[in-house]
């Protein structure tokens, strides 16, 4: 879309508002709202700016600053991605959203951007002459609305009246008792060019699942992020809440994002994991045995959060560490039953609390080091994958963060300045985090010691 097709689409849209959309570290959307002819106007001239401090806000709000992001804030110029203009469905009045990456002031995309995170990790696929492939199943809960952070969350009451417990996993009727919400969401979706593909009930009292259609990685990921946004505005039209938290209930089952991978050569358009005959190729195995060996030291770009660490758990949905498996949803890796064109890996490692573009970015990462290093995976896992205790993901927030920071894969490829800024934000958000008094402050200690 050219500048004047731009200006024509906005015109015949009636929009009175663009918003400027940038991902920040927690993959939440940070930003400018202008009118279109401000808009237009910055196009053609010496752009919108932001702080580079933009990308150092922790979950909790606060900028972290450090010897790569300084207090005194260097600007970086808005460059919007005219591809992922929208319209923005909840707003009463037109409104236009557009993703932004952001520029130094060398005019080179800022490396530690969680949008360029990405697209250097793609571009270090298409130097192989591979374009990797993606799909996503986001899991999700409903929860009643509350003003009170010491509750704990319960499930909201749908068109029946009733509230929902138990487990009504793939039930029907859990899902027609929200039906409004989910129309909208498909319909909103659509307007956003989200590619939803399928929608169903997971284990938890009102949690839900949907996939999107599988892609390039970066069209995947910008989808992603808006659908996490979007996802809870639509809720929160419908007296409820979205929440995206990896562990909100202590017994029932966590919320992830499985990343089903594959990767196509880009001259021939075929599938690099399988052969003619539909056997495994060595890049097929090369691929899982990278997610292996350094998925671990990735796992705050997969498990980003304190509370992220309490979805591990055995036999409750969720991985405990980095075994292979074909067929087996108790494993870390899971081979799909496909042919040649679906062979594909799913990483069913990442919680639903994840920054979608680091999340890729990570899985991806690890699986072409393991390529192009020609990596051994170890022996296809057979049994629950519960059972061995061996070879486990990080325990906690810290325990990642260390061997994150240690990390030669990712200061090499993601560079300097994001493993040491991501890192400091993590460390900042965990010292935050145990400062605040807890629910279980509360129960246990309040009046008791």
């Amino acid at each position: 879309m050219n500048i004047e097709e731009l200006r024509k689409w906005l015109t015949d849209n009636r929009v009175g508002e663009v918003v400027c959309l940038i991902p920040d570290m927690t993959g939440a959307a940070r930003g400018k709202s202008l009118t279109p002819a401000l808009f237009l106007s910055s196009l053609e001239g010496d752009g919108l700016k932001i702080p580079e401090g933009t990308y150092n806000i922790s979950v909790q709000g606060e900028t972290v600053y450090n010897r790569h992001v300084p207090r005194t804030e260097n600007d970086l110029t808005l460059v919007p991605d005219l591809s992922t203009i929208h319209l923005a469905p909840w707003n009463k009045e037109a409104a236009a959203c557009v993703i932004c990456d952001t520029i130094d002031r060398n005019n080179h995309y800022y490396g530690a951007a969680p949008r360029q995170i990405l697209r250097t990790v793609v571009d270090l696929y298409a130097e192989r002459g591979w374009a990797p492939i993606v799909g996503p199943e986001v899991e999700f809960y409903l929860i009643s609305q509350f003003n009170d952070t010491i509750l704990e969350p319960s499930a909201p009451r749908g068109s029946s009246g009733l509230r929902e417990f138990g487990q009504h996993i793939y039930s029907l009727d859990a899902l027609d008792d929200f039906d409004g919400l989910f129309e909208e969401l498909f319909q909103f979706s659509e307007i956003q060019n989200i590619e939803l593909d399928t929608l169903i009930h997971e284990d938890g009292p009102c949690q839900f699942e949907v996939s999107l259609r599988h892609g390039d990685a970066l069209k995947v990921a910008d989808q992603l992020f808006l659908f996490k946004r979007m996802a809870r505005h639509v809720a929160k039209r419908h007296g409820v809440f979205l929440t995206f938290m990896a562990k909100p209930y202590a017994n029932e089952s966590g919320s992830a994002i499985h990343l089903h991978h594959s990767v196509v050569d880009i001259a021939s358009g075929t599938n690099i994991f399988a052969n003619v005959d539909n056997s495994d190729t060595p890049r097929f195995y090369q691929f899982i045995a990278g997610l292996q060996q350094h998925l671990p030291e990735a796992m705050p770009m997969l498990a980003p959060y304190t509370n992220s660490y309490n979805r591990f758990e055995a036999y409750m949905a969720a991985p405990t560490n980095t075994h292979w498996s074909r067929e087996n949803r108790t494993v870390g890796l899971r081979v799909p039953q496909g042919g040649r064109s679906a062979r594909r890996v799913e990483n069913r490692i990442p919680g639903s609390d994840i920054n979608p573009y680091l999340a890729i970015a990570a899985s991806l990462l690890c699986g072409f080091v393991g390529m192009v290093e020609e990596l051994a995976p170890r022996d296809e896992y057979v049994g629950e994958g519960y059972e061995d205790r061996e070879r486990p993901l990080p325990a906690t927030l810290t325990e990642s963060v260390a061997a994150f920071s240690r990390s030669d894969m990712i200061r090499t490829y993601l560079g300097d300045v994001f493993a040491e800024t991501f890192a400091d934000i993590k460390q900042r958000e965990y010292e935050h985090r145990s400062s605040i008094l807890s629910p279980w402050d509360v129960r246990f200690l309040m009046v008791n010691t």
